[in-house]
């Protein structure tokens, strides 16, 4: 059975949170310095934008401050122009771009739940 929009959003959190996890307390010199750890973000990248593609227009819609293209264009780049990944662009996006994406998944899941 193919995931549903609730288990796509719960996925994006998922990843969200194990961004901010990883990146509590780390100054960009950290970041940048541990390959391992830009390699697992960019992952929970490609995952958020993998789910994100998933989600139906009119919902999508529903938040149209959050650059959903964008996001799906992330994930393109980090699969196959890996080479030319810039941790500064990660490091932007997780400290800025996926706070309005938390909030809007949370806001599904909990509608969701009341369901």
């Amino acid at each position: 059975m193919p995931p549903t929009l609730a288990d796509r959003v719960r996925r994006i959190l998922e990843a969200i949170r194990h961004i901010e996890s990883a990146l509590a307390g780390l100054e960009y010199q950290q970041f940048t310095g541990d390959l391992f750890l830009r390699l697992a973000i960019e992952r929970l990248l490609v995952i958020i934008s993998e789910a994100s593609r998933k989600i139906p227009a009119d919902i999508k819609a529903e938040q149209a401050d959050i650059a959903w293209q964008k996001m799906a264009d992330l994930g393109n780049r980090l699969r196959h122009a890996y080479h030319q990944t810039e941790p500064e662009i990660l490091w932007g996006i997780a400290h800025e771009d996926l706070a309005p994406l938390k909030r809007f998944v949370e806001r599904i899941i909990h509608d969701e739940s009341k369901r």
